[in-house]
């Protein structure tokens, strides 16, 4: 295909993604974004581009996805920071960070979030 068929393709294509914020798990990292603030994490975080996200108890998450590990404990990779968002307890007992009572897909979605920080 080529000429102003595949330009209409093409443009097609790009459309769609524009339009969709998921990417290929199914992670909505814009609606992470709005749930790391309706769970109120800046309370204790900097999160870069999370209104109100000004907290200084707990460690800045800027540059999140850059990190090697979660807690000093776990790889920092979507499927443990997932687990760690829904229960930090659980993964590193007497945590400091509090369980939210964050759902599975709040925890993919805000996990696609921080991930995205570099």
């Amino acid at each position: 295909m080529t000429g102003p068929a595949s330009s209409s393709v093409l443009l097609c294509g790009m459309l769609l993604l524009a339009g969709c914020d998921r990417s290929s798990t199914g992670a909505d990292a814009a609606r992470g974004q709005a749930l790391l603030a309706q769970y109120q994490c800046g309370r204790c975080h900097v999160i870069p581009d999370v209104p109100a996200a000004t907290g200084t108890s707990a460690p800045a998450l800027t540059a999140w996805g850059r990190r090697s590990y979660i807690a000093g404990q776990l790889q920092n990779e979507p499927q443990n920071l997932q687990r760690w968002l829904r229960s930090p307890r659980s993964v590193v007992p007497g945590a400091a960070m509090p369980d939210l009572g964050v759902s599975e897909a709040d925890a993919r979605d805000m996990a696609a979030h921080l991930m995205g920080l570099r």
